[in-house]
């Protein structure tokens, strides 16, 4: 189960213990403040502690004194612009904190987004607790014929049954083994830090996870769209949610212009005004490499 008894309690504890405040407050946020969104079989994601909402974006560009010193409508596109010009520095004042529970080799994806301040559940100090990834069957999927990095078609029948007990068998035989290198019952026991370099990398840990609105828009950008590995996509999926709620006129701007929006090269751009004067233009006078063209192409099949 993602959350443990105490955890719950602790959670629990935290939201019937509202707390009065001057600062600005995003309503949609609070109401989902502390509690933990699940993710995959055993994660999940939850709000810590959060700066900002859409006003203090608009604050900082206009470098004002308070909020509401323009409208809703105002406010929006001032968003909308700074959005779609590519400006960084009013979503750097928004600031999110997240607890977040998750398989080790997807932190170690995670990890490469190097604009975030990070604490780490520490197996040096305490014992990881006995909880795997395990991928649901319509998951599991052979390596993909045209991607290095990806996947292909999903595996069946006994191919599938066998990659899952593998998975299963091999994940418990190296806690048992954990467990019993570090025990002090008849023996002196391996340190924790030497220990856990034998158990396996789709076990979970947890971490304190704190950026900004902008990086956070980078992160996602990259980790929720349809070509990023599954599992961190299903993490950045649910944080997307998050940010609609805290911020929803960023992230509608967001979701316009990054999202769902395409960033032409200026040969493609040349090929598109051609295209649209009525000129037939094809790989070849295009300007384009081959995989260039089949990326523009896409964006209009």
């Amino acid at each position: 189960m993602p959350l443990s008894p105490d955890q719950q309690s602790e959670i629990d504890d935290a939201r019937a213990k509202p707390r009065e405040t001057l600062r600005c407050v995003a309503p949609g946020l609070e109401a989902a403040l502390y509690t933990a969104h699940p993710v995959l079989d055993h994660g999940f994601v939850r709000v810590i502690d959060y700066m900002g909402d859409d006003s203090a974006i608009c604050q900082a560009a206009r470098v004002s004194y308070g909020r509401g010193t323009k409208s809703v409508s105002n406010d929006e596109g001032l968003i909308r612009y700074l959005m779609r010009h590519w400006h960084s520095t009013p979503f750097e004042m928004c600031e999110i904190k997240l607890h977040v529970k998750l398989p080790i080799f997807v932190a170690r994806q995670w990890i490469r987004h190097r604009t975030a301040n990070v604490n780490e559940y520490s197996a040096r100090y305490s014992i990881l607790d006995r909880e795997f990834y395990i991928p649901a069957p319509e998951h599991l999927a052979a390596q993909s014929d045209v991607n290095r990095q990806g996947r292909g078609a999903t595996l069946e029948g006994e191919t599938a049954a066998r990659v899952l007990e593998i998975l299963k068998a091999d994940s418990a035989r190296a806690y048992d083994n954990y467990l019993t290198m570090i025990s002090d019952e008849g023996q002196q026991g391996l340190a924790r830090e030497l220990a856990r370099m034998n158990l396996p990398a789709n076990i979970y840990t947890q971490w304190y996870w704190k950026t900004d609105l902008h990086n956070l828009f980078h992160f996602l950008r990259l980790r929720a769209d349809a070509h990023a590995q599954y599992e961190i996509r299903a993490y950045a999926d649910v944080i997307g949610q998050i940010v609609a709620q805290w911020v929803p006129i960023a992230w509608r701007a967001f979701s316009d212009y990054r999202l769902g929006g395409a960033q032409l090269s200026a040969p493609a751009l040349a090929a598109l005004r051609r295209m649209l004067k009525g000129e037939s233009v094809s790989e070849e006078s295009s300007g384009l490499s081959a995989r260039e063209w089949r990326e523009f192409r896409a964006l209009f099949d």
